[in-house]
């Protein structure tokens, strides 16, 4: 088990802010205790002043490639910076997640903060960073360039001893989050270390506050016959005419828009010839929700649409070669929740409000998900700065207001793992 522990700020911060929250139980004093502690103000100084550095490292970071399942390189610069702001027993496990820690000075409860290696794009693509103005322009930039920068920084601050330590934190950079990574990063990570109690992930820009875990279902189905001649073998079940069966029976769905439930017939390909009828054909689709009911019952009806469609397409041709359907699952997210009365998310929104915006509880897919399918209190942080155009090649972070992320990261850090109430 690697765990960093991060609590106090040049001292004794986390005593006062667990003073606070017990005589409050609410967020307001413990956000005052923070925002008014000098030895706070001072880290969130040095963090400003060091963000030009961090931005540096996004760019860095970001023009090394980590297309799906290929995320090593990146990992090893991480580390290396890991090892660079002193942090102990830097390491990468078994699934190529990245992790380090620093020693504990209490007993506080354990905060794992994390921020996402891979990106969506295949191997081959440009990962050069365009800068314009203050404007960077890369695929990947925000989308998780921004939060490992952020986490770096973190680490950075924590290393120099301007961060002191009560309960453990985990620092960990994370394989996986993105696409058919399907988070196993993140589900390693839970399934091998014990006494996880928050968790927080930096993911993009902005200053959002993602605390309801947007759960998917992912298949790839495979229709498949004896296929054969358009014309000498006609009369015979089609693949690809039962795969249009089933999309169509697909796109009449009617979905809950309150809880926002989602499909989508994503890519589609099989068959040889315009003149053949297909041995086989295939489609990938997506299924989502926040809430588990509505995403089983969206199931539930998939499957019953794919075996409908095989049922229909061999009725119609007098169950002449018959065709079938294979479903691959190839994706599982799971949906969860912080509850909105959870000291974390309250004392989370509380900061981001002092510090100047007013955010609500927010919807996501990212690595929170698999805390929040366990009961384990978390939230996902926009790192600051403005994103746009996520998992497009034309990706873009412009950097105005991107310190305030960085700071609000670091409060955030602070009062979980302090144990504020």
């Amino acid at each position: 088990m690697l765990i960093v522990t991060l609590v106090t700020v040049y001292g004794h911060v986390a005593d006062a802010v667990r003073a606070a929250s017990d005589a409050s139980g609410g967020p307001s004093d413990v956000v005052r205790t923070l925002l008014d502690n000098p030895r706070t103000n001072q880290a969130r100084q040095q963090l400003r002043q060091a963000e030009p550095s961090t931005i540096d490292t996004q760019v860095s970071l970001c023009e090394i490639a980590a297309p799906p399942f290929r995320e090593a390189a990146r990992g090893r610069a991480v580390a290396a910076l890991f090892t660079d702001a002193d942090l102990a027993r830097v390491r990468v496990d078994a699934v190529g997640n990245v992790l380090g820690e620093l020693p504990a000075h209490g007993r506080g409860p354990h905060v794992v903060i994390s921020a996402h290696l891979d990106t969506v794009f295949p191997p081959g693509t440009d990962a050069t960073v365009r800068r314009q103005g203050s404007t960077l322009r890369g695929p990947g930039i925000g989308d998780d360039c921004r939060g490992l920068a952020v986490l770096v920084a973190l680490a950075k601050v924590a290393g120099a001893g301007l961060v002191t330590t009560d309960g453990p934190v985990t620092f960990v950079a994370t394989v996986g989050e993105e696409g058919l990574g399907d988070l196993r990063g993140v589900r390693y990570l839970f399934d091998h270390m014990d006494g996880i109690a928050r968790f927080i992930s930096l993911d993009g820009g902005g200053l959002s506050v993602v605390s309801r875990a947007v759960g998917s279902l992912r298949y790839k189905v495979t229709f498949s016959g004896p296929g054969g001649h358009s014309y000498g073998s006609f009369g015979m079940a089609n693949p690809i005419h039962a795969m249009g069966r089933a999309i169509d029976a697909i796109s009449e769905f009617r979905v809950p828009a309150d809880p926002k439930t989602t499909f989508n017939v994503g890519r589609v390909g099989g068959g040889t010839s315009v003149n053949a009828i297909a041995a086989d054909a295939w489609m990938e689709i997506d299924l989502r929700s926040s809430d588990r009911a509505a995403l089983e019952d969206l199931d539930r009806r998939f499957h019953g649409a794919v075996d409908k469609a095989v049922a229909d397409e061999n009725t119609r041709w007098g169950g002449r070669s018959p065709v079938s359907a294979t479903v691959e699952r190839t994706g599982m997210r799971p949906t969860g929740r912080t509850p909105d009365d959870d000291p974390l998310l309250r004392t989370t929104l509380a900061l981001t409000l002092a510090l100047g915006e007013s955010v609500g509880p927010a919807e996501g897919s990212t690595d929170a998900n698999v805390a929040m399918s366990r009961g384990i209190p978390a939230v996902t942080l926009g790192a600051g700065g403005i994103s746009r155009g996520a998992h497009s090649p034309d990706e873009s972070f412009t950097t105005a207001g991107s310190a305030l992320g960085t700071e609000r990261a670091l409060l955030v850090l602070v009062a979980a793992a302090a144990g504020t109430r």
